[in-house]
């Protein structure tokens, strides 16, 4: 199958040899073409240091590599998903299918990041959301990671999983696109807040009472919302709880952490 993936970030090009393993042809675009032609000379992109890419990823900064494309996957910053869509819409048809895994809110609307992509695109194509405890940097090494494939059309979601699925890489289906969202936005919060925690000092008993706590929380929120309960005590919602609020390579993590210690909120949010 013919998949592109949109954004250069580490997570996009984990998720790149993801699908390139699971022999599919792949195309890696970088919104910034200088970067593109790096990445396709040194094979390495600085954000996955140690994990090179095969030749035969293709690299580019042309979006004309979405022609003739099935599955296309959203991997730019939940800040730049909406530009990104407007970008691609030209190119998108019937029949193809847009995976989002960007995890936000988008700021001012409060949609959902597949929401985004469904206005920005003028909802031609099915939209999936893919999302779990997945940090680029050991998917990127094939360590035994699993995510939720979330769309109402199970149709959708089962095709995603097909492409995903691997001996390192397992995939679940769900038709709760709100609940798996939800709880990929949300759990950030806290895993901000455990960093804080954590840098003032605090210790393993504080932290779980704040993140048991807030998974009650985001669940009352979520259902709320349109969730579905189930979703937020599984992999998207309880195990990226989990993963985001106790890992070092949790970007919001590491931030709470310097904002425990005292560094000003700006300065912390640029170190990471």
């Amino acid at each position: 199958m013919k998949t592109v993936v949109l954004g250069s970030g580490g997570w996009g090009t984990a998720l790149a040899l993801v699908l390139l393993d699971n022999g599919h042809g792949v195309t890696l675009w970088s919104r910034t073409p200088a970067k593109a032609e790096e990445m396709a000379r040194t094979r390495e992109n600085p954000l996955l240091k140690g994990v090179p890419l095969p030749e035969s990823l293709a690299v580019t900064g042309d979006l004309g590599c979405l022609e003739g494309a099935e599955l296309v996957v959203c991997a730019s910053p939940s800040f730049a998903v909406r530009e990104t869509g407007k970008r691609i819409a030209p190119y998108l048809r019937p029949g193809m299918v847009l995976v989002t895994v960007s995890k936000g809110i988008e700021r001012d609307t409060n949609l959902r990041m597949s929401q985004v992509l469904r206005e920005a695109t003028g909802d031609v194509c099915r939209v999936v959301a893919l999302s779990g405890p997945s940090h680029a940097e050991e998917v990127g090494l094939r360590l035994p990671t699993a995510c939720v494939a979330a769309c109402p059309d199970r149709d959708g979601a089962r095709l995603v999983q097909d492409a995903f699925m691997s001996d390192c890489f397992r995939v679940y289906t769900s038709a709760d696109i709100v609940g798996v969202e939800l709880a990929a936005a949300l759990k950030n919060v806290i895993a901000l807040s455990c960093g804080i925690c954590a840098g003032l000092g605090f210790q393993d008993n504080t932290k779980a009472l704040l993140m048991t706590r807030a998974m009650a929380e985001i669940t009352r929120l979520g259902e709320h919302l349109g969730g579905a309960r189930q979703t937020f005590g599984g992999l998207a919602g309880m195990g990226d709880l989990i993963v985001t609020c106790t890992s070092l390579h949790s970007r919001n993590n590491r931030a709470g952490i310097l904002i425990g210690q005292g560094r000003p909120v700006r300065e912390a949010m640029e170190e990471v």
